[in-house]
C-alpha cells in the first residue's frame, strides 16, 4: 500500500506505483510517473512530463523536472526520464529537456546526487554516478557511467564526461574529459588516471598500466594530437581496454582537456 501522508498534493493526473511513499507537504504534478519502491521525504516537488523509476529516494527540497532555465523554453511538453535505485539528496534541482536538443533529460540507475546538485535541461547522465555537493551542470552536459564529480565541480554546456572519470573540487570543465582521466582545476586540466576507481571496478592492473601508457602518449610526451590518437589505435588490438579512448575521441565535439 502506498505511504501518502495527508499533507501531500498530488495532482489526479499522476500515476504512482502501489508502494510508493510520499512525506509530508510534497507537490506531485498531472505528468508525473514514479515507480514502485520509491520514496520521497518531505517537501519535495516534482513537476512536468517526469517519470521517476523504481527503487529511488529522493530527498527534502528538491525539485525534481522544473522547467528548463532556458529563455528559449515555451513550456512545450520536453521530458524527464529517472531510472532506478538512485539517491537524491536534499535541494537538488533537475530540469526537463528542451525543444532544442531531443528534449529529454535522462539520469540511468544507481546514481548517488548529493546536496545542492543542479542538473540542467537535457543532459544525459549514466548509471554509478557520484555527483558531490554543489556540482552544477550546465545545459546539454553527457556523462558517462562510474564518473566521479567533486564537490563544486561546474561543467559548460555540450561538454561531456567520458566513463570512469573523475573531477577534483572545484574543477570547472569546459572541454570534454576522456575516459579514465583525472581532472582539475579552473579550467580543468588532466591530472593523471583515476587508478583507484578503476581497481575498485574490477580492472587488472595490467589494464591499468596500459592506459597509463596511453595517458602518458597523450598528455606527456608532447605529442600532437592526431599523432597521439594515432599511437593509441596501434595498441588497440593488443589492448582493447584502450578503444574506450578512440570512441570518445570520435564522439567529442568540444575537444578534449589539455
Amino acid at each position: 500500500m502506498s505511504k501518502i501522508h495527508a499533507s501531500a498534493i498530488i495532482h489526479d493526473g499522476a500515476e504512482l506505483a502501489s508502494d510508493v511513499e510520499i512525506g509530508p507537504f510534497c507537490v506531485i504534478g498531472e505528468h508525473v510517473s514514479i515507480g514502485a519502491g520509491t520514496r520521497l521525504e518531505a517537501h519535495v516537488v516534482v513537476d512536468g512530463h517526469t517519470q521517476i523509476g523504481k527503487n529511488n529516494r529522493i530527498y527534502s527540497f528538491s525539485s525534481i523536472g522544473c522547467a528548463p532555465q532556458d529563455k528559449k523554453y515555451a513550456g512545450e511538453p520536453t521530458r524527464l526520464v529517472i531510472g532506478d535505485g538512485n539517491t537524491i539528496f536534499q535541494n537538488v534541482t533537475i530540469s526537463t529537456g528542451t525543444a532544442q536538443d531531443d528534449g529529454v533529460t535522462m539520469i540511468g540507475d544507481d546514481n548517488w546526487i548529493m546536496a545542492y546538485v543542479h542538473i540542467a535541461h537535457d543532459c544525459k547522465i549514466g548509471s554509478h554516478t557520484i555527483f558531490a555537493n554543489n556540482t552544477t551542470l550546465a545545459g546539454h552536459v553527457h556523462i558517462g557511467d562510474w564518473v566521479i564529480l567533486g564537490g563544486f565541480t561546474t561543467v559548460h554546456q555540450f561538454c561531456k564526461i567520458a566513463p570512469h572519470a573523475m573531477t577534483a573540487f572545484t574543477a570547472a570543465v569546459a572541454q570534454d574529459v576522456p575516459p579514465f582521466v583525472m581532472a582539475a582545476g579552473n579550467r580543468a586540466v588532466p591530472n593523471g588516471i583515476n587508478s583507484e576507481g578503476l581497481k575498485r571496478r574490477g580492472f587488472s592492473s595490467e589494464q591499468i598500466t596500459h592506459i597509463k601508457r596511453a595517458y602518458k602518449m597523450l598528455y606527456r610526451q608532447g605529442l600532437p594530437f592526431a599523432e597521439a590518437k594515432a599511437a593509441i589505435e596501434t595498441q588497440v588490438t593488443e589492448q582493447p581496454e584502450l578503444q574506450a579512448f578512440l570512441d570518445f575521441f570520435a564522439q567529442s565535439t568540444r575537444g578534449i582537456i589539455r
